[in-house]
């Protein structure tokens, strides 16, 4: 039997109906937690107002509900 392959589009697109999330930093981390500075640094986040592209799963949602005052989802 042949193996069935799955086009390249679908290889890059990733778990079944994962989406894209753009998280914006917002507010400055200066008088937070060590832990916060870690969880914005980890999301790729390095200057105000600027906006990733993450993948759309639990946990890149549980990593901004951690510090909502700092970063926020833009749709």
């Amino acid at each position: 039997m042949p193996s069935k392959e799955k086009s390249p589009a679908a290889k890059t697109k990733g778990p079944a109906g994962a989406g894209k999330i753009r998280i914006q930093y917002y507010r400055s981390f200066i008088a937070t937690p060590k832990t916060h500075k870690q969880m914005v640094r980890s999301l790729g986040l390095t200057k105000l107002n600027q906006i990733v592209e993450r993948p759309d799963d639990a946990s890149m949602r549980g990593a901004v509900a951690k510090i909502p005052h700092l970063l926020r989802i833009v749709e």
